[in-house]
């Protein structure tokens, strides 16, 4: 499917009209999926938290927590993800074993740290060096030899395996996660999948039996599982990827035979083609079945008179399987055949396929005006946190009604909230995308944006009045500061000056308020640590005049003005006073702004000066002794000892399009000439071996050459 197919699918499928009678609101939905995921919590499940079953649960978990204020969702999955140490089951090569994560890679897109995802992505590793190569017909059966390899020989692994392989490649860019899921997806397709009945064996042991009633014996959940499975594959796949075409066909054929045996009730039977031997209405099987053609609609894979009224019966059927206290009943026990169960059953996985099937069925219902944008990056690797700009008012003129108080970002495929921020006409909002990828996403209006969830990450910046005049900033990466008057009326020009200081962090939150309040920031805490010395240099993308061969640089920055502290975005500009500069005043206005994500800042400099003659203005990197240099056509980076020598290793960078390189005994520099007036565009960034990202001067020289790619790659992005 190409990317303009893509987006019409989306915006046909997302189409939020008048809110029917017969549709619940979209409140309502919220409502009853917190009563259930509420029972849930209070009532957890004796078994280990790695379980198939409790995978399922988080899946369902996280989307709820990707609709609500309420953090307490997220925080349980932290808890989980705590409690295993990230780690998936001990069976490496058992599908059950790594469903749970699925949670863990979507909880590393919201929070970024590796730590999330590096226990099972060294168990994939492993699995792919060395696969399980038999026929799926020869693969050992669960319980017989348990250390053996086994492949996808029953259907229920389909949800399990493969949506947890195609999220650990959305988080990471690498592209034989996805390849080994389509691989082995294909290989349980060929064996499991009856194309005459459009429907999974749950394992070769059915393929001779039959029901009562003479029928083949297709197991409602088995073939929910696999539904399910599809959905949470194709919101990952590329829309270009070659074997999508297979996934979606897959996907219509199943949802047309679900569909053709929905129940009057609008619930689906343990047995799909022989409901009357199981007269109970079965709660896992439906949930799923509802979340996935409740998908397909959203996404306008699915056509909207024949689907819409069967996926909202089919919510109304639940909604009466759950209990006054939140307890969802009808949950068939674990098995792997249709059978009798009693109607107050429940278990974890019924409630997580329940809140999969509410978000979904939220989205349809949502009665907001909205529009689809779609948005392309043509960069050859993942993008990551990566910042989308619209200009306010273009969507206004297409979306009446769109105010800054009220207008939300929504992410087509997935049906989640996405982090949004208001700053200066621009709606902004961040997203990953994986090599050449197009996305879409829906800008809606109307919306309180009071009851979105609340950011897991922030920028943040402030003028620091009790510590010399600073102005200090950060994000979820890297903390920086500026010196101002009053450290410059207490130090003089032989101790400080405008360049810019870097706060080494190895969390994720912010830390700023916290060095300041312990005023002991020289060492390191476990957090964070300032071990850069910065003095009358220009550190870390502080800028100088080049006149005669040497950098003739300003004094503390003499004003300020806050423009934004985040969340997306933090942007402050600072007002430097005239110096000299080879017998030429000089003064700066810097506007600086840094995003989520990113561990560069931009730096806008505007220069005034005497005289029209152009300026030679350099963004600067400082570096001491035994520094290790290196630098492209339009960066430059530095990694060096931080101060104490017990401090770990320092990376600085400078990026700038167009400028031209030149190194001195005691920076790298990038240059440029500009007329007094125009504005230079760089960026400064900065980076610790003891953090999370950059271990050492290889892996920083690549992320600074990658960051100048993104800066002269921007995204497409278009309004429909």
């Amino acid at each position: 499917m190409s990317g303009k197919i893509l987006m019409a699918a989306v915006a046909a499928g997302l189409a939020l009209g008048a809110q029917a009678a017969d549709k619940p609101a979209a409140a309502e939905v919220l409502a009853t999926m917190q009563k259930v995921a509420d029972w849930q919590l209070a009532n957890p499940s004796p078994k280990p938290p790695w379980c198939w079953e409790k995978g399922a649960l988080y899946a369902g978990v996280m989307a709820l927590g990707d609709l609500v204020p309420a953090t307490k969702y997220r925080d349980a999955m932290m808890e989980v993800g705590r409690t295993n140490a990230w780690k998936p089951g001990a069976r490496r090569y058992h599908a059950d074993d790594y469903a749970v994560g699925q949670m863990y890679c979507e909880m590393f897109q919201l929070y970024r740290d590796p730590a999330m995802l590096a226990p099972l992505r060294a168990e994939m590793d492993a699995i792919l060096a060395s696969p399980d190569t038999r026929p799926i017909g020869g693969a050992i059966h669960a319980g017989k030899n348990k250390k053996e390899p086994m492949r996808y020989w029953w259907c229920d692994a389909l949800f399990m395996g493969p949506p947890a392989l195609a999220r650990l490649y959305a988080a990471t860019g690498e592209k034989k996660y996805l390849d080994f899921m389509v691989q082995e997806w294909k290989a349980t397709s060929d064996y499991l999948f009856d194309k005459e009945e459009r429907l999974y064996f749950r394992d070769n042991s059915y393929f001779k039996k039959r029901e009562k009633n003479g029928k083949k014996v297709f197991w409602s959940r088995g073939n929910g599982w696999v539904m399910g499975g599809l959905v949470r594959v194709l919101q990952v796949l590329p829309a270009d990827h070659p074997d999508r075409k297979f996934f979606e066909t897959q996907f219509t054929e199943m949802a047309e035979k679900i569909l053709s045996i929905q129940q009057p009730d609008g619930v689906w039977h343990s047995s799909l083609l022989n409901p009357e031997a199981f007269p109970v209405g079965e709660a896992s099987g439906t949930s799923f079945f509802c979340y996935a053609l409740t998908w397909g609609l959203n996404q306008g894979l699915l056509d909207r008179a024949k689907f819409e009224p069967a996926v909202l019966k089919a919510w109304r059927g639940l909604c009466g399987f759950v209990q006054e206290d939140g307890k969802l009943t009808h949950v068939q026990q674990v098995g792997a055949a249709p059978e009798s169960f009693k109607a107050e059953h429940t278990d974890t996985y019924g409630i997580g396929a329940f809140l999969l099937a509410g978000s979904e069925i939220y989205r349809l219902v949502l009665d907001k005006p909205g529009l689809t944008v779609q948005v392309t990056s043509d960069l050859a690797a993942l993008r990551p946190q990566q910042t989308i700009e619209l200009d306010l008012a273009a969507v206004q003129a297409k979306l009446p009604g769109a105010q800054a108080e009220n207008i939300a970002v929504m992410e087509a495929a997935a049906g989640r909230w996405l982090l949004a921020q208001v700053l200066e006409g621009k709606l902004l909002f961040q997203s990953d995308f994986l090599p050449r990828q197009t996305k879409c996403f829906r800008i809606l209006a109307g919306v309180d944006r009071a009851q979105l969830p609340a950011p897991t990450l922030t920028t943040f910046a402030r003028f620091v009045p009790e510590r010399a005049d600073d102005f200090a900033w950060e994000n979820d990466r890297i903390a920086f500061r500026i010196y101002g008057p009053a450290l410059w009326k207490q130090d003089g020009e032989k101790k400080t000056g405008s360049g810019v200081d870097v706060w080494c962090k190895r969390v994720r939150q912010p830390v700023v308020n916290a060095m300041y309040k312990s005023g002991d920031y020289h060492r390191d805490n476990g957090a964070s640590v300032d071990c850069y010395k910065v003095g009358t240099a220009r550190g870390c993308g502080g800028t100088a005049l080049w006149v005669d061969g040497k950098l003739k640089a300003g004094r503390c920055f003499e004003s300020w003005k806050l423009i934004s502290a985040g969340p997306i975005r933090a942007v402050f500009e600072l007002t430097y006073g005239a110096w000299d500069a080879g017998g030429r005043k000089v003064s700066e206005i810097k506007r600086v702004t840094l995003d989520l994500g990113a561990n560069f800042s931009r730096f806008d400099c505007t220069f005034t000066a005497e005289g029209a003659a152009p300026l030679a203005v350099a963004g600067g990197a400082m570096y001491h002794k035994g520094a290790e240099l290196a630098n492209g056509s339009d960066w430059a980076t530095v990694w060096e000892l931080g101060d104490g020598k017990v401090n770990g290793m320092i990376g600085t960078a400078v990026v700038m399009t167009g400028g031209d390189f030149k190194q001195t005994g005691d920076h790298q520099l990038l240059l440029k000439n500009i007329k007094p007036g125009e504005t230079l565009t760089f960026f400064g960034g900065g980076a610790w071996s003891k953090g999370v990202d950059y271990p050492d001067a290889a892996a920083w020289n690549e992320a600074a050459k990658a960051f100048a790619a993104r800066v002269a790659s921007p995204v497409k992005v278009e309004l429909k």
